[in-house]
């Protein structure tokens, strides 16, 4: 049945189960798990490992490339296994035990983990569990939906258990581009100059003998959780096209549009979607994630070439794509994650970064992250690699949320992802603001009038009328700047009274 995913016939004799393989991981160790946004995640193991946990307690440290599907986080957390995680979550469960200080979670820009392992940060990587859709007759890695940090953990571990998934179709082998940087100081720069390039190899590398384990698994990843597009998100998405179609006519774009990257989640996948209605042909695209707005764009012929590390879609669209693979060959390739969100890369192709934001200041601070200032969504993930390097940075949201408790636009955020050096553009379905070239004094108004939702506005020039009293590049009113969450907090509105 798997003997065809096996191509190194001395390699089938390490066929074991998950629960044997589970055996391979101590108290103590750091692992890396291959899954990015819940792709290509590895899907036993983390079943075997709280399984495990019940009669032999264990504290590992875990490292994703981002998060993980499945509940695997859930089921982890519920075990009582996990005692350090990063780079990124999305699981309720973690989220509430990361935010009582029962699990250390660490934060982290998604380019830099990898960095992090290679110069022994975290000391050496025990295990490395790496979902595959087959091994090569030289005991090369094929991997599947994603590639995330997947190659530099399993060149970098010390062991490997692969997990061959029976229900990834095949067609993904040849669909990867995995390249690998050199060592600090001497590294060669990352030689990709146009979004289709392929600079590396279409399988991971390694030496089969430290292959310690091969489950055989048959579990489709778990299909995205994003919602479609609404009202308010076709209203960002219009505010972007009229913006983009004003920078075409000043000359500052080309019409094709540089190529495009977007965060995970329903707001940048909603917008993005929108794009289909747009004048704007020949789009490619140079991001982490390939959510269904990058085969909505294809099949509707807007986008012609896409470059992610993972595919994360929706169930309707896995069942569309996945099935039929081929028709995409030409126009996809995947990459390790540290490629994907590469500083240099991302400047010399002058990309446009769209990312979400859960609430921005008048200056164009972005918290991105934290609710409140103190209690932990998700993680920063790869904005702040893109909104760093990108030729423009946008970040989008609505304007209010909880039926207008919570305004998205504030007068100052509690915690600072993207600082207002690294944001160009605020868009919320209200309107759009271009802070480029602007002074701290000269954002404000514009933030107001064009992102804030009108039941906020008065309020937020209220708190600027005063913050001017005490002067500065950057008037706040510190006894107030958090007002607005304080309310919040207590009375369960933004707005006081309310």
């Amino acid at each position: 049945m798997f003997e065809d995913r096996i191509r190194l016939a001395s390699l089938r004799d390490r066929v074991i189960s998950a629960d044997d393989a589970a055996k391979l991981v101590g108290d103590g160790m750091v692992v890396g798990m291959s899954g990015f946004t819940r792709a290509g995640d590895a899907k036993d193991m983390p079943i075997a490992l709280a399984k495990r946990a019940k009669t032999h307690p264990m504290k590992i440290t875990l490292i994703t490339g981002a998060s993980l599907g499945h509940d695997s986080d859930k089921t982890l957390t519920e075990a009582g296994v996990l005692a350090k995680r990063l780079p990124f979550q999305v699981d309720t469960t973690l989220r509430n035990a990361i935010n009582r200080g029962e699990v250390m979670f660490v934060d982290q820009h998604l380019s830099e983990t990898v960095e992090f392992l290679r110069t022994g940060q975290f000391g050496k990587l025990d295990v490395a569990v790496i979902e595959a859709v087959a091994i090569t007759e030289d005991g090369g890695l094929v991997p599947s939906s994603s590639v995330g940090n997947s190659a530099s953990f399993a060149i970098l571990a010390e062991k490997v258990i692969v997990e061959i998934n029976l229900a990834q179709p095949l067609a993904f082998e040849g669909m990867h581009d995995i390249w690998i940087p050199g060592q600090r100081p001497h590294r060669g720069p990352l030689p990709i100059v146009d979004v289709r390039d392929r600079v590396g190899t279409n399988v991971v590398k390694i030496a089969p003998e430290k292959i310690a384990a091969i489950v055989i698994t048959d579990t489709p990843d778990s299909a995205s959780n994003a919602l479609p597009a609404d009202a308010d998100t076709q209203r960002i998405a219009g505010h972007l096209i009229e913006f983009f179609r004003h920078e075409v006519s000043r000359g500052r774009l080309p019409h094709t549009l540089p190529a495009i990257q977007s965060g995970i989640g329903t707001i940048a996948n909603a917008v993005l979607t929108g794009f289909i209605d747009s004048p704007f042909e020949d789009l490619t695209m140079y991001s982490e994630v390939l959510q269904d707005s990058t085969f909505e764009l294809m099949d509707a012929g807007k986008m012609v070439f896409a470059s992610g590390s993972s595919i994360t879609v929706s169930q309707a669209v896995q069942d569309r794509v996945f099935k039929h693979l081929e028709r995409y060959r030409d126009k996809l390739v995947l990459r390790p994650q540290e490629v994907s969100n590469h500083p240099e890369v991302i400047r010399r192709l002058g990309l446009i970064a769209l990312n979400t934001a859960l609430e921005a200041d008048i200056y164009g601070n972005v918290n991105s992250t934290h609710v409140g200032g103190t209690h932990m969504m998700n993680g920063i993930g790869g904005s702040g690699d893109f909104a760093r390097n990108a030729r423009m940075a946008i970040f989008a949201t609505k304007s209010i949320a909880k039926d207008g408790k919570i305004s998205s636009i504030v007068p100052m955020v509690p915690h600072v992802d993207h600082n207002e050096h690294d944001v160009d553009i605020i868009v919320t379905e209200q309107g759009l603001a271009d802070l480029r070239t602007l002074a701290p004094r000269e954002r404000v108004n514009l933030v107001i009038d064009r992102c804030a939702h009108p039941s906020y506005r008065e309020v937020l020039r209220d708190y600027y009328r005063d913050a001017l009293r005490y002067g500065g590049q950057t008037p706040h009113a510190l006894e107030r700047a958090f007002d607005m969450h304080v309310n919040l907090r207590e009375r369960g509105s933004m707005l006081a009274g309310k």
